[in-house]
């Protein structure tokens, strides 16, 4: 589990082909201090597996799977990448409960500068299906990083990145037309599991095959929820 609060942005040094998977080596040197083989690391929000460790950086390979559905498949030599290791019990949670699953990849529309040097508004696009995870002054997660959602609209997202997040990353870097990956709020999902459990096809629901107290407004308003 990752909170999405980037610890450093390392380069790729090698990208090495693996039969249908792809290898990289990347120097992170502040990253892998704290790394040994086979600890999870966040790059550009993916959760990848470390296997060499070296006081500059480690490896990591990406399977087919995570090259289909992230934009690691075209990540170049040289490319700067998002990381962050495994978060560790104990340590302070920064942002919110990010996976390293990326659930797609959207597209950067454009940028606009913030009045008074505050920062710059990003916008991006998501593929429409996800938008229902999305809430105004939510959270989502971009290329790893724990970012607030300004607004929606539609499938365009509006995100205001301060100066700080811009110069440590590489989400300063996009550009209009870029791809980048992205993880919606994990909670939306479940909310929505427990609730399409109740409201499926009859008998096939979660909460009626295991004989569950129904989970909608009415319930919740009997159990002193106000909806």
């Amino acid at each position: 589990m990752f909170t999405g609060i980037v610890e450093e942005v390392g380069v790729v040094r090698e990208r090495i082909p693996v039969g249908p998977a792809l290898r990289f080596r990347l120097t992170a040197p502040g990253v892998a201090k704290g790394l040994k083989p086979g600890d999870s690391v966040a790059c550009n929000g993916v959760c990848l597996t470390a296997e060499e460790i070296f006081p500059d950086g480690f490896t990591a390979t990406a399977v087919p799977e995570t090259l289909q559905r992230t934009t690691l498949g075209s990540v170049s030599k040289g490319d700067a990448i998002n990381l962050e290791a495994a978060l560790k019990a104990g340590s302070p949670m920064g942002g919110h409960i990010v996976q390293g699953h990326v659930d797609g990849v959207g597209e950067v529309s454009g940028w606009k500068d913030l009045p008074n040097g505050s920062g710059r508004e990003l916008t991006i696009r998501i593929p429409g299906a996800f938008t229902r995870y999305c809430v105004e002054k939510g959270s989502l997660a971009l290329h790893g990083v724990s970012l607030t959602i300004a607004a929606i609209e539609d499938d365009s997202i509006r995100i205001a990145l301060v100066p700080h997040t811009l110069s440590h990353t590489n989400l300063g870097r996009l550009r209009a037309g870029d791809p980048l990956n992205f993880e919606v709020d994990l909670v939306g999902k479940y909310v929505e599991k427990l609730l399409g459990g109740h409201h499926g096809a009859a008998g096939t629901g979660t909460g009626a095959a295991q004989g569950k107290p129904a989970l909608d407004s009415g319930s919740l308003g009997k159990w002193g929820y106000g909806v």
